[in-house]
């Protein structure tokens, strides 16, 4: 990646001439600045190496997410998990837990996973199993998440029919972060004609956030499976689809359905 203009500042100087620190940096910064102190005396050098994005964070909540945060518009008719944070809230405190050695590979190269405690939201758990007692409350319908994606079919749990007040849903133990590389999340945008939203420059982009009591991913579910497979214009990621991983999601999925 090119840093563009490229600029030398002395940080010291010994009365030989002898430089004790140098100062590499961006007068026209890319979307990540690196920055590289190179400092030695005597012959001892160290190097400090530090990247982060233009603004500062490595996680953002990307505009596909905006939906499950109530500041939205999108919450309103959205029947997921929905949090009362803010998005610059939600942000600062899942930066700063971030740590790249803490991320996990997702389903494609572009896609990974970063579980935090959920322990500053009151998001509930929003998966059940599917039993005797409750399986007549299941519905289905047809839904796409946004305007240019092929609607597809779901079932799940009416949320009113399976919570109540004095019975309310488990808050749970862990949020579950699914984040796309900002390469991919820009090829998306292109497909789907939303250019305008590719001015962001975090390196990672949170495309959903799942609240569960595990610390480790729960299977996508087949028909998401099935979605991603169809290309970027029909609001895929373009991922072919790997029978294996299908039946494995298939396995919890016919026993299983979420909370809306």
């Amino acid at each position: 990646e090119s840093l563009g203009q490229l600029g030398w500042l002395s940080i010291d100087q010994s009365a030989s001439g002898e430089m004790k620190g140098l100062l590499l940096f961006a007068l026209s910064p890319p979307s990540s600045l690196v920055s590289r102190v190179a400092q030695g005396t005597a012959g001892r050098k160290h190097e400090l190496l530090t990247t982060m994005s233009a603004g500062g964070k490595s996680l953002v909540v990307d505009p596909f997410c905006f939906r499950q945060f109530a500041e939205s518009d999108g919450s309103k008719k959205y029947g997921g998990t929905v949090f009362s944070n803010t998005i610059a809230e939600f942000e600062e405190i899942v930066n700063s837990r971030y740590s790249e050695s803490e991320l996990k590979d997702g389903y494609a190269p572009f896609c990974k996973h970063i579980f935090v405690e959920n322990d500053f939201t009151d998001a509930r758990v929003n998966v059940l199993p599917i039993t005797k007692e409750n399986e007549h409350l299941l519905r289905s319908k047809y839904e796409a998440r946004n305007d240019k994606e092929l609607p597809v079919l779901s079932r799940y749990f009416p949320r009113e029919l399976v919570e109540t007040e004095s019975s309310p849903l488990p808050v749970a133990k862990y949020l579950d972060l699914i984040l796309y590389s900002r390469e991919q999340i820009n090829k998306e945008n292109s497909a789907m004609d939303n250019d305008e939203r590719n001015v962001e420059t975090a390196p990672w982009g949170i495309v959903s956030i799942k609240a569960q009591d595990a610390d480790r991913e729960s299977p996508m579910t087949p028909i998401t499976a099935m979605r991603n497979a169809l290309g970027k214009e029909e609001g895929g990621s373009g991922i072919p689809l790997e029978r294996e991983s299908y039946m494995e999601a298939y396995e919890y999925w016919k026993d299983h359905a979420t909370v809306s």
